[in-house]
């Protein structure tokens, strides 16, 4: 019979005691700091009907997940908490309080290629907070002062949290004529961390048809600086344009206002 070398598979987690022994306090500090703040702990299976992990996926999703058969069963490993978590709510409608506000902290699998900040499987730490009909804004204050609340119980300090509204940028697009080219704006600029402005602005102009001059307006406007007052103050000289914009302009103020007043400083947000 071969010899057969112990190995750990490319991408997957197995830590020595110590290191262990230093996840397992960071997870008991988040769960202690979750249920202070009322989420309730949650866990679901790892393995799931393939049909109910892609029901609201499919396409990059469906490449990344581990899928296999067992007899006549599509199975798969979960690839995040959130699909788990929008079947538990489904199913278990009728007998939950709501809002319902659950954490959990579980490995999830995705099978890409393994690299630097890119894993086959890690652990997620989820919290949300499910409502039966509309929510109200606070919510999206409180999440985001929890993570940093959380964050300096383990000891962190040098980190910012980021905050957007989606109508904001929806609205944006709508002033400069680019909402038949949203998609691909939207994708355009995602990059533009890794890339740098010159060459999102190429890809724009080049690729997509978007005026020279409305692509320096869309760059100067997400890299508006001065932080959260400089960003508010800059969102006003847009309001009366557009009233999708301007909804999000004042519920992203609205959210901020919250945040300092649970305590986030402003340098953290």
């Amino acid at each position: 019979m071969a010899k057969v070398s112990p190995r750990t598979l490319s991408g997957f987690m197995e830590l020595l005691p110590e290191q262990q022994m230093k996840m397992e306090r960071m997870m008991e500090i988040l769960r202690q700091s979750y249920s202070v703040y009322g989420f309730t702990p949650l866990d679901t299976p790892v393995i799931e009907s393939a049909e109910v992990l892609l029901a609201k996926g499919g396409g990059e999703t469906e490449k990344q997940i581990y899928r296999f058969m067992k007899g006549e069963s599509d199975l798969a490993l979960r690839f995040d908490l959130t699909v788990p978590l929008a079947k538990y709510v489904a199913g278990h409608y009728g007998e939950l309080t709501f809002p319902f506000r659950r954490f959990q902290i579980g490995k999830v699998y995705r099978g890409e290629r393994a690299q630097r900040g890119r894993f086959r499987e890690f652990y997620q730490a989820d919290i949300d907070v499910i409502g039966d009909g509309k929510l109200d804004i606070i919510n999206e204050a409180e999440v985001p002062s929890i993570i940093y609340k959380t964050f300096t119980s383990l000891g962190l300090e040098r980190f910012k949290i980021r905050i957007n509204n989606r109508k904001v940028l929806n609205g944006f697009f709508a002033i400069l004529g680019l909402t038949e080219k949203a998609g691909d704006v939207m994708r355009t600029i995602d990059k533009l961390e890794k890339i740098g402005a010159e060459k999102v602005k190429t890809i724009l102009v080049e690729d997509f048809g978007v005026e020279a001059a409305t692509a320096d307006e869309l760059l100067k406007f997400i890299e508006t600086p001065g932080g959260t007052e400089g960003i508010l103050a800059a969102l006003e000289s847009y309001k009366g344009k557009n009233e999708v914009f301007d909804l999000g302009a004042e519920e992203l103020k609205t959210v901020a206002t919250y945040m300092q007043a649970f305590g986030v400083p402003a340098d953290h947000f």
